[in-house]
């Protein structure tokens, strides 16, 4: 049987703890015989989220020779991750385990070294803090999750259960995953990445580079045909400084945070009205449905429908 071990450490988040457990953990050899081999690893009496503490049958040494290893999330404000897992989930590494990382358990791996030159993905809202802290990965905050291989790591919470349908899928194949998938009542795979579930960024910058007023105005002139052009003269500045400002303040170009608005507000409109995409088209400012598709779709990864059809509001 292929050995599964969930590595545990004091202060692990719970949920991504119970998609393991519910994926690997349950006997499921009416799909697939035989199943996984599942071990719990952790500290005695570690905290799991801020409700309850776990006695788990093995500590984290008995990671080391397991043949997967799936390393749960952590809270990655407080400091570095805990180093005893840090140095277990290492050496289970450079034994040759698979290791799969679920959300921020990304910083588990990135301390240990294992993500350096590679590309790795955690929760939108710490994808920024992992690039800071570990330069040496290739962060990409945009998908669900990234196989590399020996290393996996997947974006925030449900993007967890996502990889670890995943893992399942290249070990026991398609249709014995989506057969767990219809148990779990998930899809077996989603389509898009971590871009549809992103807020729109707020430019606490903007004031300090003279900026509140003139995004204040694009804001509520999307439905127009805004240029560049446009915001440099509203703004009272060359389109070359009006660049730097945005720059500064917002790290990107004038067109790109215009795009940006144009796409979240198309976002809203999918959520709240009953608006065709050609109707959304024109009150954004993007003209024609095949415009917006095209936007939308590089910029969210999915395309207006499905979008619609995902985060409709009910009523």
């Amino acid at each position: 049987m292929h050995s599964v071990a969930l590595a545990l450490y004091d202060g692990a988040m719970l949920f991504e703890a119970a998609a393991a457990v519910e994926v690997f953990g349950i006997d499921r050899s009416d799909l697939a015989e035989p199943w996984y081999d599942f071990r719990v690893c952790g500290p005695s009496r570690g905290r799991v989220g801020d409700w309850l503490r776990v006695d788990t049958p093995h500590s984290l040494d008995a990671v080391v020779d397991a043949d997967t290893v799936v390393v749960s999330s952590c809270d990655v404000e407080i400091g570095p991750p805990p180093g005893d897992a840090v140095d277990a989930v290492r050496a289970a590494h450079e034994r040759g385990a698979r290791i799969v990382s679920l959300c921020t358990g990304a910083f588990v791996l990135a301390e240990a070294g294992i993500l350096d030159g590679r590309r790795a993905t955690t929760h939108w809202m710490h994808a920024a803090l992992l690039a800071t802290r570990y330069p040496r990965v290739r962060v990409d905050p945009d998908v669900l999750y990234i196989d590399e291989g020996t290393v996996l790591t997947s974006a925030g919470k449900g993007a967890g259960l996502d990889l670890c349908l995943h893992v399942v899928r290249k070990d026991h194949g398609a249709a014995v995953a989506n057969a767990l998938a219809r148990r779990l009542v998930v899809p077996p795979h989603r389509a898009g990445g971590q871009a549809q579930y992103v807020t729109a960024p707020v430019p606490d910058q903007a004031g300090q580079y003279g900026l509140a007023d003139v995004l204040q105005w694009a804001q509520a002139h999307l439905h127009e045909p805004l240029t560049v052009r446009d915001l440099a003269r509203r703004a009272g500045m060359s389109t070359r400084n009006l660049a730097r400002h945005f720059h500064r303040a917002l790290g990107v170009t004038p067109l790109h945070w215009l795009h940006a608005q144009r796409v979240h507000r198309a976002q809203e409109l999918l959520e709240t009205t009953d608006a065709g995409v050609e109707q959304i088209a024109a009150r954004t400012g993007m003209g024609t449905a095949a415009t917006l598709r095209r936007h939308f779709t590089r910029a969210v990864g999915v395309s207006p429908d499905t979008y619609r059809r995902t985060f409709r509001a009910p009523g």
